[in-house]
């Protein structure tokens, strides 16, 4: 059965559900490389990062960042390290904020991907019912020489046609918003990891600050 065919076979309900499968292949498409990026330079620009922030050498790590501004995680160490003066708190909130607000951006058209997985098996039930309708409508007990078998068979058509493309529909969308949801999770899993990593940084050389600042204290008041 060609592709002409097939919509016409399944009713009325294949626009719709084409509309949802040329939507979900576009933004699965937009998804897939977002996440492609992400997966090619994250590790090695965070890794860079901390090295320089390591050695104290905060001007660099800063501008390292913000050559990849377009990395999540990047804008996250540059919420927190833009601060002036910042305290420990001051340090953890920032990142904290940063994260919270780049959540949208990880999890971006996953509704879109729900809707779509709801309401595709939904249309091709509907198609189903439409498609028995149009059966039960042909059917004709007097009519004992079958003229009718045509109507008949082709709602019975029209039930399953429409019925197999909403599950397929579904099932291709409910793949990629699955893999989707895996990348998002390890990506929070990441951002909490190197988060903390840079917090940690941050309070050592915190300290370090401080020591020197009583000890400047102290020797000033001698």
């Amino acid at each position: 059965m060609g592709i002409q065919n097939l919509f016409e076979a399944g009713g009325v309900v294949m626009l719709p559900l084409l509309a949802f499968s040329v939507l979900a292949g576009a933004l699965m498409i937009e998804r897939a490389k977002f996440w492609l990026q992400i997966g090619k330079r994250q590790n090695r620009v965070v890794r860079e990062v901390l090295n320089l922030y390591r050695a104290d050498n905060v001007v660099a790590a800063v501008d390292k960042l913000q050559k990849n501004v377009d990395l999540p995680i990047a804008r996250i160490f540059l919420a927190g390290l833009q601060l002036e003066r910042p305290t420990p708190e001051k340090f953890r909130l920032a990142l904290k904020s940063e994260a919270q607000a780049e959540i949208p951006t990880l999890k971006r058209f996953q509704p879109v991907f729900d809707t779509i997985i709801g309401l595709a098996p939904l249309l091709g039930l509907l198609g189903t019912i439409l498609g028995l309708i149009r059966s039960f409508a042909g059917l004709n007990i007097g009519d004992v020489g079958g003229t009718k078998t045509g109507v008949v068979t082709a709602g019975i058509s029209e039930a399953l046609v429409a019925t197999a493309s909403g599950l397929v529909v579904a099932i291709f969308v409910l793949l990629g918003a699955s893999i989707f949801r895996g990348l998002y999770q390890r990506q929070i899993a990441m951002i909490q990891e190197y988060g903390g990593q840079l917090e940690i940084l941050f309070l050592d050389r915190y300290e370090q600050l401080e020591h020197y600042g009583k000890q400047e204290k102290t020797y000033g008041s001698r």
